[in-house]
């Protein structure tokens, strides 16, 4: 399957470290070379970047890890295609804008059989994720007329990821770019990092970076990731059926996905 990555910062950061360590992982040190992307906000914005070769050998992939595109809130994904052709149409994340927001949505997991409602939002490409996720939405605007509190919001979201982890494994990330929710049906992981920094080693290259020398004390980090990307450091394992929403680095909301059947494992 896919393989996911977040993060969540109070202060604009960069990814470069973490992308550095997952684009190994897209046809180098993992079977995941049919496409990447990423997303990064900056304010009302979002900066998309999606290529359908493998992100190990990828171009833009190379300028993303060495350019330092500053963001709070983040989503990347590479992709082993299970469902839907290799292409440019078929990589995630995929976005949309809802109530005055862009909205971006990245899943890891199979949900071969799914049957989108009908809707307004409608996929481009031919992925189960993206049917998903422009379910997701359509069930979201046909709920509230504008945008709900976040407690509200998050009540429908996590009953209708209920509905969606009985019917295959699904792992999200998606955000508006004032948070970034995560939902865990098999795989995932994240770590806080905040004073005091240390260095960290990358799993799947030969790559170590004092976080000390690149952060002040004030600095708030999370990174969530399918599998953790560094050899020396701590990573929390989600539960199956756990969700957080994250904001500056911190969680801000987290709960366990309604119980009605088994999560599909």
């Amino acid at each position: 399957m896919c393989e996911l990555l977040g993060m969540s910062a109070n202060t604009p950061t960069d990814i470069c470290f973490s992308f550095s360590g997952l684009m190994q992982r897209g046809g180098r040190t993992g079977p995941h070379c049919d496409g990447w992307g990423v997303a990064f906000y900056e304010g009302g914005g979002v900066r998309c970047f999606h290529d359908p070769q493998p992100c190990h050998s990828s171009a833009i992939a190379q300028l993303i890890e060495s350019y330092p595109i500053k963001s709070e809130n983040v989503i990347c994904h590479i992709r082993q295609a299970n469902v839907g052709r290799v292409g440019l149409a078929n990589t995630h994340p995929f976005s949309r804008e809802l109530w005055g927001q862009y909205w971006t949505f990245a899943h890891n997991g199979q949900m071969r059989t799914f049957a989108p409602g009908h809707g307004p939002f409608q996929p481009v490409g031919s992925t189960d994720s993206e049917a998903v996720f422009c379910d997701l939405l359509n069930r979201l605007r046909a709920r509230f007329e504008q945008r709900p509190p976040l407690e509200e919001l998050m009540d429908c979201v996590t009953a209708v990821c209920a509905e969606y982890a009985r019917q295959g494994v699904c792992n999200l990330l998606i955000s508006n770019g004032d948070w970034l929710f995560t939902l865990c049906t098999s795989k995932l992981a994240w770590i806080t990092r905040r004073a005091p920094f240390g260095p960290a080693q990358l799993s799947d290259v030969e790559l170590v970076v004092d976080f000390q020398e690149h952060t002040t004390s004030d600095d708030v980090v999370t990174v969530i990731a399918t599998e953790p990307l560094t050899s020396n450091e701590t990573w929390h394992l989600y539960a199956p059926g756990e969700w957080r929403v994250w904001q500056g680095g911190e969680i801000l909301l987290q709960g366990r996905l309604p119980a009605c059947e088994p999560l599909v494992s």
